[in-house]
């Protein structure tokens, strides 16, 4: 796929700054879904700008050769809600996740210093296309389920009946995408998640100003509510409706050392530590998936060893700031596949722009009121352009050999199908799974002969 703007690039100006508030509009919703779904003194807020300071240190770290933004692993939630439950305060739980991100980072080093040993060749025999086209399709048709229901919620009210008047919006915000990304010239067709994402809201925010009017239920769609929060606790405008420092996780972390224990140490690492590898599994096919994107083998330039540092240290980065271990982020990879643009200067900016916006109030409202159903329209080419990436990396395989044919079929059927294990506070997602299932499928048929009879 030919890049309108290529890794080096660098666009100007104006262009820059509409480019990274789409990588932004990308990933924010996911971003700041983390903290809101565990709770416990965890914000929006802190977690963009952890998600910023992330990003930059993985730029930093891949030698601003990889174009892609860092945001909230959801892989984590379940070692980030054991951090909390296994707490005595809230400033505990804050301390458990920065030394848990910590320890899971620590992996990502250990990891990095082996492959700077012995080089990225057994990824590649370990990994083929065959097995990391199929898991890489696995990632986004596995998501395929959170973008439809997305698709169809409206956040405002829930019906017993399906809310078309979301769906038609969200159909707007996907539609409006796909004629700016095949039709639109010059600045239309680099942008079209940005104007997919404002013409979904206003239609959108056009039905719930009827709903409220006609008192219709199913056209509430946008919780206008949300921009109370920029108010001050008198109801009244002031300076800190507009800017205001988001609420560290450090802070509280700092705090949390006077009820530390050895006991609560353990639990956390144990909760923690054995996600990390499961998450570098995902980590080598999105960027396998990235590469394939971009034309270039990011595995070998910067190196995996770099890639996975930057993503390692960027978790615990974000961890310390925002509480939420980052990866990186699939939407972003849709992102650079539809409008064609892998400036890592974007990437930059977008992570500057996140640091930024997390001080300015209305804008994390904003971002917060965006109805799921929009995001769903937009999701539905982010996810779809992953899958298709996946599967593109097939092309060239032969499926009619055994070994081919039975390591994508296992990848496939177990990661659409859901396969996800769980051992104590340890789940291994979905595409874990597969890709594991993959891997030994593949291995146990590495004696085929060419002819794709079984030796003797």
């Amino acid at each position: 796929m030919k890049m309108i703007y290529d890794v080096e690039d660098k666009p100007k100006g104006g262009a820059l700054i509409v480019f990274a508030l789409q990588q932004m509009l990308a990933i924010m919703a996911a971003t700041i879904a983390v903290p809101m779904i565990i709770g416990n003194g965890l914000t929006p807020a802190a977690a963009m700008f952890g998600a910023g300071v992330g990003t930059l240190v993985y730029v930093l770290f891949t030698r601003a050769k990889s174009p892609v933004f860092l945001g909230s692993s959801f892989a984590f939630l379940g070692s980030m809600a054991s951090a909390f439950s296994g707490a005595a305060t809230m400033n505990l739980g804050m301390l458990g996740l920065v030394i848990g991100s910590v320890g899971a980072g620590l992996v990502y080093v250990i990891i990095a210093a082996v492959i700077h040993k012995v080089g990225v060749g057994w990824i590649d025999r370990l990994m083929p296309p065959a097995v990391i086209g199929p898991t890489v399709a696995v990632i986004g048709l596995s998501l395929a389920g959170n973008a439809v229901g997305d698709l169809q919620n409206s956040d405002v009210v829930v019906l017993s009946h399906t809310n078309y008047a979301a769906i038609v919006c969200g159909l707007i915000t996907l539609f409006v995408t796909i004629l700016c990304s095949t039709y639109g010239k010059k600045m239309i067709r680099l942008i079209p998640f940005v104007i997919g994402i404002l013409a979904g809201y206003a239609s959108a925010a056009l039905c719930t100003v009827i709903g409220k009017a006609a008192d219709i239920d199913a056209l509430k769609i946008v919780d206008f509510s949300i921009f109370k929060n920029t108010l001050l606790p008198d109801g009244h405008f002031g300076l800190k409706s507009i800017v205001s420092v988001p609420d560290m996780v450090f802070k509280h972390a700092v705090k949390g050392f006077s009820d530390f224990s050895g006991s609560y140490l353990v639990t956390v690492l144990v909760a923690f530590v054995p996600v990390a590898f499961v998450v570098f599994a995902e980590h080598v096919a999105d960027h396998k998936n990235l590469s394939s994107v971009i034309e270039r083998d990011l595995l070998r330039d910067p190196g995996l060893e770099r890639t996975l540092l930057g993503d390692g240290i960027g978790s615990m980065a974000g961890a310390f700031f925002g509480g939420c271990p980052n990866t990186t982020y699939g939407e972003s990879v849709g992102c650079v596949a539809i409008t064609r643009n892998a400036s890592v200067r974007t990437i930059i900016t977008a992570a500057l722009g996140a640091i930024l916006f997390s001080f300015v109030t209305p804008f994390v409202a904003f971002i917060d009121s965006i109805p799921s159903c929009v995001m769903g329209g937009v999701c539905i080419a982010l996810y779809g352009f992953i899958a298709v990436s996946g599967l593109k990396m097939l092309a060239n395989v032969d499926l009619n050999k055994n070994r081919n044919l039975f390591t994508v079929s296992v990848i496939l059927v177990s990661g659409i199908g859901g396969l996800a294990l769980k051992f104590g506070k340890v789940e291994v997602t979905e595409v874990a799974t597969a890709l594991i299932l993959g891997i030994l499928t593949n291995l146990l048929l590495s004696g085929e002969k060419e002819d794709g009879e079984s030796p003797e």
